[in-house]
């Protein structure tokens, strides 16, 4: 098996409408990738500080306030809420790099020719003055 063949397979759970398309469309396919990668920012900012917060227990003394279990599911949820909020102005950077790859680059801006410069009338008390400057 070619590791072309895997990459035209079907996506499981994709429809041909939501496929990235070159020439300008996919809007539906940009959308579900953008919310997918926040979503998966998200959930990597919960779980770093999951993660966080189990080594500040770990490492807290038998009488520390953080050894206490009485809150930790509340501050589960508050860590939860803070990595979605936090997701969401992608404060990390993780969806960007997700959809860096994940959709084609957008196409360069197309330049637009510069207006003709229009020429000013020049006073005729300051024309001497402009000769001299010279």
């Amino acid at each position: 098996m070619n590791i072309n063949d895997q990459a035209s397979a079907p996506v499981p759970g994709m429809q041909e409408s939501d496929a990235p398309a070159t020439n300008g469309g996919g809007a539906a396919y940009a959308a579900k990738a953008t919310r997918a990668a926040v979503q998966f920012e998200g959930f990597f900012i919960a779980h770093m500080l999951h993660q966080m917060r189990s080594g500040t227990r770990e490492l807290a003394g038998a009488d520390g306030a953080s050894k206490d279990p009485v809150n930790s599911d509340m501050l589960d949820m508050a860590d939860t809420l803070v990595a979605d909020k936090m997701a969401g102005q992608r404060a990390f950077g993780i969806a960007d790099a997700i959809l860096r790859q994940l959709l084609p680059p957008a196409p360069p801006p197309i330049p637009t020719p510069a207006p003709a410069p229009v020429p000013v009338p020049v006073p005729a008390n300051v024309a001497p003055m402009l000769k001299i400057a010279r």
